[in-house]
């Protein structure tokens, strides 16, 4: 018994000599839930990025990378339970987002685990605004129709007009 209370989990004897007789058990640790997660999350169409706490921002900058930032699993005997902190891309729905989320995470897990997944919350942190190409941006887009006008004024005729130096303004 004390293998599985360092594990986390406890199982009842009957269960152990169902799992013995089966030829062992398999236990999964919550990292590896956690990894199989964020993969899953880094597929789905409009999430920016996983958003963590302040001690994974810390480890962060101290230049250790966090695969399974923004997401805290308990894994069980049978079941797991998901926590996902994730921000959006502006112009997605969110509803949708979350629930495509929601979907890829259980199947995920339920697919390369085979433990059931009971439920996937997800904790929408940010808005984020990707940068656009400069070639978009409204001042560029200023400057272009500004050099436009140019090259039109340019490009009609010009009528002489007789222009007088202006004297010196210092004699």
């Amino acid at each position: 018994m004390s293998e599985e209370k360092k594990a986390g989990t406890e199982v009842s004897k009957a269960e152990v000599s169902k799992v013995e007789a089966e030829g062992g058990r398999i236990l999964f640790a919550d990292e590896v839930v956690a990894t199989i997660a964020s993969l899953a999350v880094a597929d789905v169409e409009g999430v920016s990025a996983l958003s963590g706490g302040m001690v994974e921002g810390i480890t962060e900058m101290l230049g250790k990378k966090n695969l399974t930032k923004g997401i805290k699993v308990e894994v069980g005997q049978e079941e797991a339970a998901v926590d996902v902190s994730v921000s959006i891309r502006y112009g997605y729905k969110i509803k949708e987002v979350c629930e495509t989320i929601q979907n890829a995470v259980k199947s995920a897990i339920e697919n390369m685990t085979g433990l059931r997944v009971v439920e996937v919350n997800v904790f929408v942190q940010s808005v984020v605004f990707e940068a656009v190409d400069q070639g978009n941006t409204r001042a560029e887009k200023r400057k272009e129709k500004a050099k436009e006008k140019e090259k039109e004024k340019e490009a009609l005729p010009v009528t002489a007009e007789v222009i007088e130096p202006e004297p010196p303004r210092v004699k």
